[in-house]
Parts: C-alpha cells; sequence; structure tokens
C-alpha cells in the first residue's frame, strides 16, 4: 500500500531520522510512538504526502486514498455541521440529483417512448450503483458520528464557524471517519474529545474496515485500538507486534538484549586492541596482527543511546484536613433558566480521589467549580470540613500568572527551598528545557502555559487539590510524573480527566453526572463501567445522605468484578490507609472514654456521647470495609 525505502528526515542540521524500512499493508492498525521531538508528526506527514523525504524513496499504491487528521489548525466555514459532514459524499450525493432529475423525465415522458426507455435503464444503473455505495443511508451515517463525537442533535443545523477550535477538530475527524479512507493518519485524535467521544471512537476503529496509523499519548487508547507499535528512537525506526502493553514490555527486554550485546562487543573489541598493541613489533606475529585489524575494522559499532531520564518529582505534603473534606446537601446549580445540577447531596472524605465523569456539558466543571467556591450555589448547603483548604486548577488556569515573569524566577519564588537544578528538572519534565526556563510566561501558547501553571501548583499543594483537566497538553512522560505525584499526595483530589489509564490509576471513587443528578460509584473507571453494565448497583444516589454514602462505601468493596494489577495496587493502598484510620480511631475512641471518665457538665457528657457512638461506628465500618478489601486482595493473589 505504502513502502518507505531507506527513508530520512533532517531538521536543519539535525538528523530526525534515517534508514527506514516500512511497508503499510491494507489491514495495519498501528501506534507510533516515541520521545517529543523524534520526528512522530513529520512521519506522519510524509505518509500523508504533506511533506516530502530528504533522503530513500516513498512509494504508494496506485489510486490509493489517505486521509490526515492533524493535531489542530483546521478551519471550516460556509456550511451547516451536518452538511459539511454530508459533503464526503459528493459522488452519492451527485448521483441522487441526477436519479431525482431522472424519476422527474419518466413521470413527464410517455412510458414506451424512447426517452422512457432511456431515462429508466440509466435510473436502474444509478439506482444499483447508489446501494453498493450505500447511498440510502447517508443522513443515518452522519448522525451516527456526530452523535458518538458528541454532537448534539441541535448542534447539527449550526454552521461550522461558530465552533470553536476543538470543535473544529471533531467535525473534521467527523469527515475522514465517514470517508472511510484506505489509510487513515491521525495526529493525537483524542485531544479534543471527552471521555465518553473517546470511548466511541475506540469501538469505531476497532471495526474499521481499512488500515490507520496514530499518534496518541493516551495508553489506554493505544492498548484498545492498535496492534502493531512502530517506536521512532535513535533516529530509527522500531516495530513491536501488539499494543502499548505489550511495546513495553518488548523494548524493556530489546534494551537488555542491546546492552548484553554491546558488552560482549566491547569484550572482543578490548580483546583484539589488546593482542594488536602486544604484537604488532613482532614480525612473526605480524599474520595474526593484521587478521585482527581487519576484523576490528568490519565490527559494525554498537551504541547504546542514553536512556530518557526518570523524573521523580516529590513535593511537600499538606497539613491533614478532617475526616470529611466536603459536603453537598440538596445543591441545585442554574445559569439564568438553565439548570445544570439539581437536588445533589453526596461527602467527599479525607484521602478519596474522585474523577468526575459525564458527556460534554453535564456539569464537571461547573461541580468542581462549586467546589472551589469560585460559582456561588443557586440552592442547597456546601459544607467544606475542618481544615479543609480547596486549590483549584481551572482549564485556562494559565490567566492567573504574570505574563512578565520569566518561567524560573516565578517558580523560585514559590518553591520553598527546593534547588535551581529540581526546579529545573521538574520544568523539563513538563516540556520546558534549556532556554525555555528563561521565557517570559507571557510568550507561551495556551497549552504551554497551562503545563507550567500545572508544575507549578505541584510545588505547594493545598489538601484539597480540584483539578479541571490536568492531563491536557502533557505527553505520556509529564503524566506519569504528575500521576506518581498525585498518587503520593496525602491529601485529597477531586479531578476530571479525559485520559482513561489516568482515572484508571488514581480514582478510588468515580462520580458520574447525567442529567443534572450524581451517582457516586466505589473504585476507578474500569469499576465504574462495571457496575453501569449491571455488574453492581451505584454506591450512592443523588438524593442519599452522606452517612448511606460511607456505608455502602464500606460494603461494596469487595464486589465481584475483574482485578486487574492496577485494582491489586489500589486495593493494598487501600488496606493500608484502613489500617491508619482503625488506629486512629481507636486512639481517638480512648481519648474520649478517658475524657468522659471526669464529669464537667450534663451536655459536654452527652455531647461526647454522641461522639463516642459516632466514632464506634466509624471503626466497625473501617474494619468491615478493612475485611473485605484484605480478602479480595488475597484472592487476587
Amino acid at each position: 500500500m505504502i513502502s518507505l525505502v531507506n527513508a530520512g528526515k533532517r531538521f536543519g542540521a539535525r538528523v530526525l531520522f534515517e534508514g527506514i524500512n516500512w511497508l503499510l499493508t491494507p489491514q495495519d492498525r498501528v501506534g507510533l510512538v516515541g520521545a517529543n521531538g523524534t520526528g512522530k508528526t513529520t512521519l506522519l506527514r510524509m505518509l500523508a504526502g504533506t511533506e516530502q523525504a530528504d533522503a530513500g524513496e516513498i512509494t504508494k499504491q496506485k489510486g490509493l486514498v489517505t486521509g490526515y487528521l492533524p493535531q489542530d489548525g483546521l478551519q471550516l466555514s460556509g456550511r451547516t455541521v451536518f452538511d459539511e459532514c454530508l459533503s464526503v459524499f459528493d459522488e452519492q450525493r451527485e448521483m441522487e440529483r441526477e436519479m431525482e432529475r431522472l424519476a422527474h423525465v419518466m413521470a413527464e415522458a410517455a412510458p414506451g417512448s424512447d426517452e422512457y426507455q432511456q431515462a429508466a435503464e440509466r435510473y436502474a444503473s444509478l439506482d444499483s450503483h447508489f446501494r453498493n455505495l450505500d447511498g440510502y443511508s447517508l443522513e443515518a451515517k452522519v448522525g451516527t458520528v456526530l452523535s458518538g463525537l458528541g454532537f448534539p442533535k441541535e448542534d447539527w443545523t449550526r454552521r461550522t464557524e461558530h465552533f470553536s477550535g476543538g470543535w473544529q477538530m471533531r467535525i473534521a475527524l467527523a469527515k475522514l471517519l465517514l470517508q472511510q479512507p484506505d489509510l487513515l493518519l491521525l495526529d493525537e485524535p483524542t485531544n479534543h474529545l471527552d471521555l465518553e467521544a473517546r470511548n466511541w471512537l475506540e469501538d469505531y476503529l476497532g471495526s474499521y474496515p481499512n488500515a490507520f496509523v496514530l499518534i496518541s499519548h493516551d495508553r489506554y487508547f493505544l492498548d484498545v485500538t492498535v496492534r502493531k507499535i512502530a517506536e521512532l528512537w535513535n533516529r530509527g525506526l522500531h516495530f513491536y507486534p501488539g499494543n502499548f502493553e505489550k511495546y513495553l514490555k518488548q523494548k524493556t527486554e530489546r534494551r537488555e538484549q542491546l546492552e548484553s550485546a554491546y558488552k560482549n562487543q566491547r569484550d572482543r573489541i578490548e580483546q583484539l586492541e589488546a593482542f594488536i598493541n602486544r604484537f604488532r613489533a613482532k614480525a612473526t606475529k605480524a599474520k595474526q596482527v593484521q587478521s585482527r585489524i581487519k576484523e576490528l575494522e568490519k565490527i559494525e559499532r554498537i551504541e547504546i543511546p542514553p536512556e530518557e531520564k526518570t523524573i521523580h518529582f516529590t513535593f511537600p505534603q499538606p497539613k491533614p484536613s478532617g475526616r470529611v473534606v466536603a459536603e453537598f446537601r440538596g445543591v441545585a446549580k442554574a445559569y439564568g433558566e438553565k439548570l445544570v445540577l439539581s437536588g445533589v447531596s453526596f461527602a467527599i472524605e479525607r484521602h478519596d480521589r474522585v474523577a468526575l465523569v459525564g458527556v460534554n456539558g453535564a456539569g464537571k466543571s461547573t461541580l468542581i467549580k462549586l467546589l472551589a467556591g469560585t460559582e456561588p450555589l443557586t440552592r442547597g448547603e456546601y459544607t467544606l470540613g475542618h481544615n479543609a483548604m480547596p486549590d483549584y486548577f481551572a482549564q485556562d488556569q494559565y490567566k492567573e500568572l504574570d505574563p512578565e515573569a520569566k518561567l524560573l524566577d516565578d517558580l523560585t519564588s514559590v518553591a520553598n527551598g527546593k534547588t535551581v537544578t529540581e526546579l529545573r528538572s521538574l520544568l523539563g519534565c513538563f516540556l520546558f528545557s534549556e532556554d525555555d526556563v528563561y521565557k517570559p510566561i507571557g510568550v507561551l501558547s495556551g497549552g504551554e502555559r497551562n503545563r507550567y501553571a500545572l508544575a507549578r501548583l505541584l510545588l505547594n499543594p493545598s489538601n484539597f487539590l480540584l483539578l479541571d483537566e490536568p492531563t491536557n497538553h502533557l505527553d505520556m512522560r509529564a503524566k506519569d510524573v504528575l500521576l506518581s505525584a498525585l498518587e503520593e499526595f496525602t491529601g485529597t483530589v477531586v479531578f476530571v480527566s479525559h485520559d482513561r489509564y489516568f482515572i484508571d490509576k488514581l480514582a478510588t471513587r468515580v462520580i458520574e453526572i447525567e442529567n443534572g443528578q450524581v451517582q457516586v460509584y466505589p473504585g476507578n473507571y474500569e469499576d465504574y463501567l462495571y457496575r453501569k453494565g449491571g455488574g453492581a448497583a451505584p454506591v450512592q444516589a443523588a438524593e442519599e445522605t452522606s452517612a448511606a454514602s460511607t456505608e455502602n462505601g464500606a460494603t461494596s468493596a469487595a464486589a465481584a468484578r475483574r482485578v486487574n494489577p492496577i485494582r491489586v495496587q489500589k486495593l493494598k493502598r487501600r488496606v493500608a490507609e484502613l489500617e491508619g484510620l482503625a488506629a486512629n480511631l481507636e486512639t481517638e475512641i480512648g481519648e474520649l472514654e478517658a475524657a468522659l471518665s471526669h464529669y464537667v457538665t450534663a451536655e459536654e457528657t452527652q455531647r461526647q456521647g454522641r461522639q463516642l457512638e459516632q466514632k464506634r461506628a466509624a471503626l466497625a465500618e473501617a474494619m468491615r470495609e478493612w475485611e473485605a478489601a484484605a480478602m479480595e486482595l488475597e484472592e487476587a493473589g
């Protein structure tokens, strides 16, 4: 289909890649990966024909149709969304117009006339071809794709120029999916999609009839869509069968093999050089010396390029909050006449890591703003727990930064004793390297400023983090650093993310927002989907109280479901947390029992007695959940 032979590309004086040999076949499903700057987008453009190779050859099958989706920058105008998508079926629509004209001719002409006969024959031929092209279901196809990518029906008749850049890219993606080219080339297709649209796209690509190559920083998306990984590394292209998870294992094995081969080669080179140096001056050894010189010259030296540094950043842990961090009772939020949330009641407890999920526009950002206190309630009550200190990261957090300040100077001002080396490592992890650290914040793009704002937040987090799309604009490396930092974080986190892997690794609870209501589910996103699919009921409906939430959350931890390594790690962590919680409760119970032995007043005795009952009930619940989690962990082996 497409063949690359010894293909190479330079960027100025720097070689991006060289000597690439790649044959793409009609059923290939390839994930193109590699560190930033290795040339992934450039290679994809070469496959699309919008970029030329500097060396080697690119041969394409005659008549091959390719479809290329860039990361951003496309602008559509002049038509409604629906008509713009229908435009990919110009051939079928032209046939339809001709069939309508022929039907009119047949209606006007005498049934036995030559004119009628010619029109009827042409109509029958067109109709057969039209059916083969699935022409009678074009509008249904367009509707299916637009719905899948998150366009509500009322948006189908809006003109494309009225949509933002992210939605423009969704329209462009919809057109490509409807076109179904022989080779689909997608550069970060999930960048502008919410979680539900990503899930739909995963399913769509699962049944895509032709080949595709895609670049993505979403591990889960790669895992479920591709059958082969092509990695740009060390100026070459290396292939790994299987999905992204298998690629990671194979890459480790290959690295170990390469290092072993390098060591063996170095040993042989040192042996040859030692023999040559020792016997070079001896005439009796001249033949053997020359033989070894020739062998040495023929050796193709193995190179082991330096691995990307694994950056592990630790930040100061916050002061602990009370057990209940935040609680909603009957909360409603409206913007004018539009009711976004209604009758919402739930509680968030210390150490919770809550993922907010729901379709685009369901109210995820609204809910997180209410928790942050940046939006007022319309009705209901919001109680912030004892010592809880919210810290809000918005999607446009960069607007709060000083545009004149330089990155490193600004970070140093809030660094709390971190060294310049540590700060540069953190900035490098978030893709600010070398002289980038001296740039004024104002010259950065919106995505770059948001990346910087997130790095800044990690330096001094509060004990109640509210993160709206923190994974936007991050590559896998930066996501891993953020994920690691949040996994070690001892406070409480509520977050919105469209990265399935990130949610699965981090979340201990999922709150689904739908039709103005919330449902609370224990566990990560996989657990949430299991329960949504009928595996078990949600822990808490919107109308239930926080006490019911605590009870159900504890008793449902051992519900039967598929156990994966992420789940095992979460169970281990939860068992440890529950052991700590139980120890604290036992201490508090002991203190209350001691206090009750010293009479002060009747009111104080009643208050202490109520507290003691609450603590004992909480300890019993914690122990029940600990037993259930420990049993599930034991069964997981």
